[in-house]
Parts: C-alpha cells; structure tokens; sequence
C-alpha cells in the first residue's frame, strides 16, 4: 500500500483555492488518494433555497462497527489583502520548515494528516470495524449545507459514528499540546431601541434613543452570568458594536441599535439566556418608556465530551507521540463538533491556532508530521481497544 506523504498531500489541498462556498477541486484531490486505500468515497452536494450550493465528502472503509470518524473542512475563509502575504496564499510554499498558505493551520493539513495516518494504519492490514471521515466546505461560512445535513444523511443510510476527532487547530504552542473536550455556547443579540427623531435645539419634541441604549448597555454589560465550572470558563458577555446610522450633528436619531456576543458554558441554555436578557431590557424599558426589540441568532448550545474512557484514549496516545500530558480544554470559539456530540462523543484535536485565519498563516512541517504521528497512535490505540 503507497504510504501518504502529509506534506504533500497538505500542499496540494491548499493549492486548491477552496473559499467557502467553493470546492476548487479539494475534495477531488482528497478523494484521489482515499479510493486506492479502500476507502467508498461518497461527493455530497446540498443547497437550500437563498444559500450556495456546497460539496461535501465521506469515506469510509469498512462495513462494521465501531465506527472511527475524523471530522474537518477543506473550505477557507479569503485570503484577504495579497500584499500583507509574504508568499501566495494559495501557492503553498516552503521555507525554512514551515508551509505558508491559507488553510495550512485551519485545517487543511490535519486532514492531510489523518489521511496519512490511516493509510499507516491500513498497511497493516483492515481494522476490525471502520475509519471514516467526514470533510465538509461550509465548516467556515453559513455551516447549513455541509456537517448538518451530512450527518441527517448518514442517519438516513443508518449510518452509526461511535466516535469523532475533529481536525479543527486546538493547540498553541505545538500539535498535540491541548484537545477540546467541549465548547461553549455562542449567541448573538440586537437590541433595537425606537424613539422619535428630531431637532438637537428642541429635545423635547424628539424622543432619544441614545440614553435607553446606553443604559442597556450598562445594564447588561454588569450582568454577572456565573463563576465557571470544573470544565468551563465563566460565561461571557461582550458588546460588539453600538450604531444609530446618524450621519448629522443637530438630528436627534429615531432609533438606536447595539448587538452583543455571549459565550456560555454548560450552566446555561439559549431559553434561560434569552429570559434573563428579557428581563432587564423589560427594567430599562419600563424606566425610559421607549419600545425595545430584541432579536436573537443561536450559533451552538455548550457541550461536554466527559473525561472518561474517550478522552482517556487520546489523551494517553497523544501523550506516547510527544511526551507531554495534553491539557483538556473547552476554551475557543465554535466548530462543527457542536452538531456531530448529538451522534456520538466527540473531541477536537490539531495544529497550532496561532495563525489561522490570519496572513501569513502556516504550520511547521515538524508539527504536521508530528499530529500525523499521533492520529496514527490514536487509530491503532483504538481498534486496539475501542472505549465504550
């Protein structure tokens, strides 16, 4: 069986210019290197009325349980300005060690690395159960035609994952450091506050917005959410951005609006979160006597992988590859591991993050060897010995 070089399988990904919602040819050049192993490739394509159009992959050999599933996406989010890249974005060059391109770190590479591993692990003959994987295109953009709808098809076909790692970059310093066991919650909120616009000289024939927004941003901004937990950092709640689209010096505005993010831990659901909110926009309106509005957009409950049989397993490979006791976080924003821990366990496990999502983004090729050299310790430690 022809073993997988990582490197070159992660330059090839990124040469493909896959911006979300494009594949630019990504998943045929993934598929090109799983079929020979044995993989049964499946190219799923979804829309939904008012979105793009997104292709997706999943490989798998094997017919039997248990089910290993790595999870990841080969979309990118832009490049952005050329001029602050010292390479090609999307030329995936070399130098000094370190492969420079969008996608390298956020998560081409570990894709790449997964692929490498399992092709490691196949040369040794078939697992008694199965390897998959699971590639997205719409892990960076809406998320509502990839993982979503790839997991409501595997459902469909009675397709059972027992497990997942997600290839998303959970480490700082070095591959393998930290595994995401859990992520908080994220939900975002626009307060709108509608008054009446008038003249700055007569404020008494206008009714201002501006002090009923800034008394709910004050208001809000107090409001203590809780301490943390064993596993969870306290929940969060910062103000994004405060507007009235008031280009005039004398015009009191009609309306004023201010959005906020909260980062929630596993103490809270959006329900509790939205009746708290209600409650202290129903104080500030009560006080000033102006109508509020409120509009809410929930991007993923808090969830928990518990430390236990799972954890234990990729904790102890990681740590047999690097020497070093990974450290089990729920720190970062969201992936798409908050849809798949409605299938099975869950935990996320990569490069560094340090320069996702930024110019220059990169990943050493010690370091995408090295998380090659550990997905392939947790393939073997778990067909070796699957948890339950």
């Amino acid at each position: 069986m022809t073993p997988i070089d990582p490197v070159e399988l992660s330059q090839a990904l990124i040469r493909c210019r896959s911006v979300t919602p494009e594949d630019g040819g990504a998943l045929a050049a993934l598929t090109a290197v799983l079929e020979p192993l044995g993989f049964t490739c499946h190219r799923l394509r979804f829309e939904q009325e008012g979105t793009a159009p997104v292709a997706n992959l999943y490989a798998r050999i094997g017919t039997q349980g248990p089910n290993f599933c790595f999870a990841g996406h080969t979309d990118v989010v832009p490049p952005g300005d050329a001029k602050l890249w010292t390479h090609d974005p999307f030329a995936a060059v070399i130098q000094n060690g370190t492969l420079f391109g969008r996608g390298a770190a956020d998560m081409k590479s570990a894709v790449a690395a997964f692929a490498s591993a399992a092709a490691r692990y196949l040369a040794t003959g078939k697992p008694y159960g199965s390897i998959s994987l699971l590639i997205t295109g719409d892990e960076e953009g809406l998320s509502i035609n990839g993982t979503p709808k790839m997991l409501a098809w595997l459902k469909e076909r009675g397709e059972k994952l027992d497990h997942c790692i997600v290839g998303e970059p959970t480490s700082t310093a070095r591959a393998g450091d930290t595994i995401k066991i859990g992520r908080r919650g994220s939900m975002n909120t626009q307060l709108t506050v509608r008054g009446m616009q008038g003249h700055a000289a007569y404020p008494q024939n206008a009714k201002n917005p501006l002090p009923v927004i800034a008394s709910l941003v004050t208001r809000l901004s107090e409001e203590h959410l809780d301490s943390g937990t064993d596993h969870f950092d306290p929940s969060t709640l910062v103000f994004t951005t405060i507007d009235t689209g008031n280009p005039a010096t004398n015009v009191i505005p009609e309306e004023a609006m201010a959005r906020f993010n909260i980062r929630f831990n596993d103490l809270h659901t959006p329900e509790l979160l939205k009746a708290r909110i209600a409650r202290a926009v129903e104080e500030i309106r009560q006080e000033f006597g102006l109508p509020i509005d409120i509009a809410y957009q929930v991007s993923g409950v808090a969830f928990l992988t518990k430390p236990g049989p799972f954890t234990d397993l990729l904790a102890s490979a990681t740590k047999r590859v690097t020497g070093a006791d990974p450290e089990l976080s729920t720190t970062g924003g969201t992936s798409d591991a908050r849809y798949i821990k409605d299938f099975c366990p869950v935990a996320e496990l990569g490069l560094s993050n340090a320069t996702m999502h930024k110019a220059n983004e990169c990943a050493t090729v010690e370091d995408i060897t090295l998380l090659t050299d550990i997905y392939a310790e947790v393939i073997a430690s778990y067909f070796a010995n699957p948890p339950r």
